[in-house]
Formats: structure tokens, sequence, C-alpha cells
């Protein structure tokens, strides 16, 4: 068991030391160097990850913890920096290096013709896992909410990479805003967590659960349970993090950084951590019947609504931005039925097929030059015969295929929301059902835009070409996980051996039987979403290979309805007129009149007083003895006057 702990310790810690080395030391040793140093610690971090997830499974994922460092001890608080091991921790953190060392090695070739030195992006990547290492490795809440803030300044960083491209750096900011705001529910919900249970460790917050599940919480003359209070407070600080809707406008803009960063914030980072925050505070959503109706009804529209905007979407990183999106959107439906399981399924499954759409996206750009809009290519199939056959299986995997790694995963949870009698579970099991028919819809009109018809420009297309080795091997072995992920996991995550393997990791209260109904749902049921889905592939077939005219005249017929759906549902427009403007309007008036007027302004005016006043102090000086002498005689006569009078 120490063998397992220590590598699991060196799993966490490295990607940090490839940071630091090459961030601090790039300057000097070079970008050549620097990108050996990061990968190697990103090439021992994933093997010691795995090796550590491999002992674990065949000791029976027992639960240890391993204390680094004395962190946090201020009065009664008291905060260790522990990792804690657990199936869920160990899964996720070999999921995430995994990943982010297959990103690494791409953005090797995808990175090659940048003008700036690259050590500092390179540092940045390895920074976001470190960070992300951090957050699923956690032992108790602070520790959880350093790596939660890590990630969000490393993609605020990643995003505005190319700082001289104003897009860039306003979709960084954009980014950051919008998850401060979901971070200030998020903070205030573990400090009513402290407030409640007087600590911060999962395992004494969760052992405590039963004792206060009627504790009331007070707002505005209105008693609520506390547990939901804390639980909804949570769920929103998740709902930022993961983009879903009404503080999902961040993500699409994110797609302004490089490839690697997009593809590692949608498959293994950042957007996953909010449905990791909620399967490890299960033993408290649990209990939390009406938060958790919430959290299906938000999951089940944002689905729908990001599915509707990704298939009109003309730039081909943003179709599958979108995608992600709605993914997320299931995984949180999932965990709002209780099938917590399913959802952490889902997210492993998808980090494998996202990041193998986004990488072979990239592929794409970079041999077209960086081009975006799917318009201006077509015909690509010969020139890129490698990217064209594992996009075919990234998209299969995520139109859910059988028998592709999103088949399992996603009809485990559709079949889920069915079996379910949670309010609006058949809600979102519709919407769920549709958006799996959108889903395929949209991703063969990516693969048939860009890899079929006739070339939309026959200079890029002349001179467009295979990515070289070290992008495409990265992108063949993503296509493994794509494919047999599903399949290889399913028992283990939500089979017949789901139980020894999580092993109190992720909890279902004795009255949730969610995770045996699923698998008796009715046939027709759960043949449903792969029946929508490949009508969905034969639509997109029909629109853009054998009457490619139609999506346009369509366009123009339903006009109001396609700029909806290209606008995004106007929320931007609506988030600019409720909040940017009037903010910048009270900023310039606070600016202009408090900041300029007063705290500026206020010195200013008893500047000139005193001037005033000194310059009609100097007209007093004359310099005539005879008006001296009068004036001190006026004065002795007053203090005469004074003292006789008195």
């Amino acid at each position: 068991m120490q063998t397992e702990l220590n590598l699991f310790s060196v799993a966490v810690l490295a990607p940090m030391a490839g940071a630091v080395v090459a961030g601090l030391g790039g300057r000097f040793m070079g970008d050549a160097l620097a990108k050996v140093v990061t990968i190697a610690c990103m090439a021992v971090a994933a093997l010691c990850g795995v090796g550590a997830l491999c002992g674990a499974w065949q000791s029976g994922f027992p639960h240890a913890s391993v204390p680094l460092a004395q962190w946090v001890h201020a009065g009664g608080f008291d905060a260790t920096w522990t990792l804690r091991f657990d199936t869920l921790s160990v899964t996720m953190v070999a999921m995430v290096l995994v990943v982010s060392l297959l990103v690494h090695c791409y953005s090797i070739g995808y990175m090659s013709h940048e003008s700036m030195p690259t050590y500092r992006f390179f540092s940045y990547l390895s920074l976001f896992t470190f960070a992300m290492l951090m957050l699923v490795s956690s032992n108790d809440l602070i520790q959880l909410f350093f790596g939660w803030e890590g990630v969000g300044l490393a993609s605020y960083l990643l995003i505005g990479y190319w700082y001289d491209r104003p897009a860039a750096t306003a979709a960084a900011i954009k980014a950051f805003v919008v998850n401060r705001v979901a971070d200030l529910f998020f903070i205030v919900g573990i400090g009513l967590i402290y407030v409640l249970f007087h600590t911060v460790q999962y395992d004494a917050v969760f052992a405590a659960v039963p004792d206060v599940l009627n504790v009331p919480y007070t707002i505005c003359g209105v008693s609520i349970r506390m547990l939901e209070v804390i639980c909804f407070l949570l769920f929103v600080g998740a709902m930022g993090k993961s983009a879903q809707l009404f503080l999902h406008t961040w993500l699409p803009d994110a797609m302004e950084g490089p490839t690697p960063v997009s593809a590692l914030i949608h498959a293994a980072t950042m957007v996953t951590a909010g449905v990791f925050l909620m399967a490890r505070m299960s033993p408290l959503l649990e209990f939390a019947p009406g938060t958790r109706c919430f959290v299906i009804l938000i999951g089940a529209t944002t689905c729908f609504f990001a599915a509707t905007v990704g298939m009109v979407q003309p730039d081909i990183k943003r179709t599958i931005a979108y995608s992600t999106c709605s993914q997320l959107g299931y995984m949180f439906a999932a965990v709002g039925v209780g099938a917590y399981q399913a959802a952490v399924f889902h997210l492993t499954t998808h980090a494998f097929f996202k990041a193998l759409l986004f990488l072979a996206a990239g592929s794409v750009i970079h041999a077209m030059h960086d081009e975006q809009n799917m318009f201006r290519m077509g015909g690509l199939w010969k020139k890129l015969p490698v990217t064209y056959v594992v996009m075919w299986l990234g998209s299969l995997a995520l139109a859910g295929v059988y028998p592709f790694a999103g088949y399992w995963s996603k009809d485990a949870i559709l079949n889920a929301l069915w079996a379910s009698d949670a309010s609006y579970s058949h809600y979102a099991w519709a919407l769920g059902s549709i958006t799996a028919f959108l889903t395929a819809f949209y991703s063969w009109r990516l693969l048939f835009l860009v890899f079929h018809g006739t070339p939309h420009d026959a200079h890029a297309h002349d001179g467009a070409h295979e990515s070289p080795a070290v992008m495409t091997v990265p992108l063949l072995v993503l296509s493994v996980g794509a494919v047999v992920a599903g399949v290889a996991l399913a028992p283990y995550y939500i089979g017949a051996h789901q139980g020894a393997f999580w092993n109190g990791a992720i909890v279902n209260a004795p009255t949730n039987h969610i995770m045996e109904a699923f698998e008796h749902v009715p046939s027709l049921i759960a043949l449903l979403p792969s029946i929508a889905g490949l009508a969905g592939i034969a639509l997109a077939f029909v629109l853009y290979v054998r009457a490619p005219q139609v999506p346009a005249a369509l366009a123009r017929s339903f006009g109001p309805i396609y700029r909806f759906l290209l606008n995004k549902w106007y929320f931007d427009e609506l988030y600019d007129r409720i909040f940017v403007r009037p903010y910048a309007a009270l900023a310039r008036v606070l600016w202009k009149g408090a900041d300029e007027g007063v705290v500026e302004g206020l010195p200013l005016d008893i500047v000139r007083a005193t001037h005033d006043s000194a310059l009609q102090a100097v007209r007093l000086q004359s310099g005539s003895i005879a008006i001296y002498a009068f004036t001190m005689l006026a004065g002795l006569v007053v203090l005469l006057t004074v003292a006789l009078c008195g």
C-alpha cells in the first residue's frame, strides 16, 4: 500500500516541478530544454498515476491519506496539506495525467510555428495540470478551493496566451470574471459548512451529516434546511466552473486560446471540476432533494440549449465547445437523480473523445494555416487521412453509437433519467433524447463540411498536409480510449462491480436505488438514444452531402430562428444590457464624479484655497512702519477694551 501512496504523491507533485523549472528557467535554458523538462515531468507523473491506479485496483481501492505539510493553523482552525487516496481521486488523477501528457506532446507540433518563445506556454500547461490534481486529490474544502482557484488562474493565463490579440485578452478576462461570480457562492458555501460542521475535512463533514439534517437556516424570515442552502451554493459554484446555463458564456470565447488549451480545458481539467465537486459531495447532496431538482433542471436545459447553438456555428472549435457544454449538462442531470457514478463515468469517457475531437480540429486548423471557419474548408479527407479517421471515431463516441465509449456512459445517464421518480427527471430525459439527435447532427455536419464536398479555398486546400507524428500519435492513442474506454470501464463504474470499485468514495443514500433501476428500463427506451443518433447522422448526410443547397435555403426561410441560434440565444447581448452597460455607466460616474471630482478634486481645492489665502496674507506685509505701528496700537486698544469691560 505504501508503494501506491508514494506513486500517487509523485504523480500529483511532479507537474508542479515541471511548471516551476520551465517557467523560471525557460528564459535561460531555452525552449527545447523547457519542453523536455515539462514533458519528462508529465511522463513521470502519468506513469506514477497509472501505477497508483493499478495498485489500488489490485488492493480493492482502500481509503488512505498522505499528509504532506502543515498548511493553515489559526486559532481552532487547522488544515493540513493532505492528499486523499480513494477511488474517485486516483481515477481522476490517472485520467487527468494521461490526457495532459498527450496534450503536452501534441503541443510540440502545434506550437512549432510560434514566433515567440513557448516555454511560458508549456509552464502554464503544467501549472494547469497541477492545479487540477490539487483539486481532485484534496482531503478538505480549503485545499479543493486552492485547486479550484488555481485552474481558474491557469485558464486565464492560457486563454490569453496570445496577449497581443484583443479577442484573446477579452476572452481571458471574461472567463476570469464569470468564474469569480460563481466562486463567491462557492466560498460562502464552504463558510457555511464550517459554521455547521466546525470543520472542512471531508470525512468529518460526511460523518456528521445525519446529526444536522434538520438544522434550519433563516433567510429574510424564511426557514430553510441548512444542508439545502449549502448544496445550492456549492452547485452555483460548479455551474460557473462547468459552464452551465446562465454562467456558460465564457466557454465558447475561451476558444481564442491555442487549441491544446481548449482540449485540456474541455476534456480533463477546468470544466470537469464542477462534476467532480458534485460527486465528492454526494453524501451531502443525497439529503438535499430541492437542490437536486434544480440541478436536473439546469443540467437538462443546458444540454439542449448548447446543442441547438452548436448545430449552426460556423467555427469548428466553437462547435466542439458547445458540445462540451451540452455533455456537461448530461452529467449534471445524472447528478440530480443521484446517479453520480454514471456522471463520473461519462466524465471519464468524455475526456478521451473530447480531447480527441479538439486535437483533431487543431490538426485541421494547423493544416489550413489557422483557418477555423468550416464553410471555407471542404474536401480534406484525402489530404488528412489520419485526422479524418480519428475525427470519425471521436464523433461516433460523442454521438453515442454502439460500441463506442459515449454509448455506454450517455445511455446510462438517459436510462437513469427515465427510471428516476425525481421531479423534472422525465423532462430531462426528453431533452436529453432530443439532444442525442442534435449531437449526432452537428457532429456529422462538421465532418461533412470539413472533409467532404468541394474545397472552398483551392489555395489552402492544395497546401494542406497531414500533421507530423508528434501530433498524430496522441490522436491515435486518444482514439483507442474513445473506442474501448466505455466497454472496458462500464462493469466497474456502473455495472456489477461498482460497489466494490467505488468502495464508499461515492455515496448513495439507502433510499436511492437509481443505479439498480436504470438497468431495467424498457428496451425501446434504451434503444431510443441510439435511434435518435443514427437519425441525426442521416439528416446531416442528406443536408450537407446529397443536397448541400438546402441548409442555406432553410436559414433564409427561418431567418429569426436561425439568427436566434447563431447568436447563442442572445445571452451575451442580454448580459451586456443588464450587467455590463449599467456597470460601465456606474464605473464612469464613480470615476469622473467620485474619483476625479472628490478623491482627486478635494486636495486640489485645498491647495487652491491655501494658495489664495497666502496671496491675501502677503498683502498685509506692506513694509510700512506707520501701518505696523497703527496695527499694534489698534491691537492694544482692543486688548485693553476687552480687559476693562471683562
